[in-house]
């Protein structure tokens, strides 16, 4: 069962979605709020899996709320929530370690399929959404950092993948490998590189021209 928290300001769209998320065998909404303040409250009464987080509300905005989060041990993923898909807050809280954004007027089934995608690792949200949000945001690239020289040749050919957004299935299917190896080198990948999650991956290679 995945565990959902909904932090959004506007009482309406978290029923419509507390609905939506509630109707699925394999989802349960543990919690929400209505800001920053109190989404870390119920974070930390409920330990989520998943948390849907507005971007703009009072007394404390999503980005604050989800930089606090992050600083904890063991956090939840963190979905941002915007109107728009150009969203310079967004690009920002992913740059922070948030899982990716959706649209909040996104189809219910992506919506779903989202949750779903952050909680298994396997994929990243919406990969060439997050890689225009960073084109438009981040157009000067850093000089590749000595820890990827760290990485072998197999896992820099799996590494050009994942960034391109390829879910596990997917590079096993090309690289004519297991999934389970797939996530084996993921996993080593991340580690080398000091990332945590597929998402700051794609922003690595991205910032570094590695895309």
């Amino acid at each position: 069962m995945i565990r959902v928290v909904l932090v959004d300001d506007q009482a309406l769209f978290r029923a419509g979605v507390r609905m939506l998320v509630s109707s699925q065998p394999d989802m349960d909404v543990v919690g929400e709020a209505g800001d920053g303040k109190e989404a870390i409250e119920v974070v930390e009464r409920t330990r989520p899996d998943v948390v849907l987080m507005d971007i703009r509300m009072p007394v404390m905005d999503g980005l604050t709320a989800t930089a606090e989060l992050l600083t904890r041990p063991d956090p939840p993923r963190i979905v941002m929530l915007t109107t728009f898909d150009l969203d310079e807050a967004a690009a920002r809280a992913i740059r922070q370690g948030a899982s990716g954004f959706l649209l909040k007027d996104a189809d219910p089934e992506f919506l779903l399929a989202a949750i779903r995608t952050v909680d298994s690792g396997s994929s990243v949200i919406a990969a060439s959404a997050t890689r225009d949000l960073f084109a438009h945001f981040a157009p000067e690239t850093k000089p590749v950092p000595p820890s990827y020289s760290d990485l072998t040749d197999r896992e820099r050919e799996i590494f050009a993948l994942a960034a391109r957004g390829l879910s596990n299935s997917e590079i096993a299917a090309r690289e004519y490998l297991s999934e389970a190896t797939v996530k084996t080198h993921i996993s080593r990948i991340l580690t080398k590189l000091a990332l945590r999650d597929r998402v700051q991956l794609v922003v690595f290679a991205f910032e570094h021209g590695l895309n």
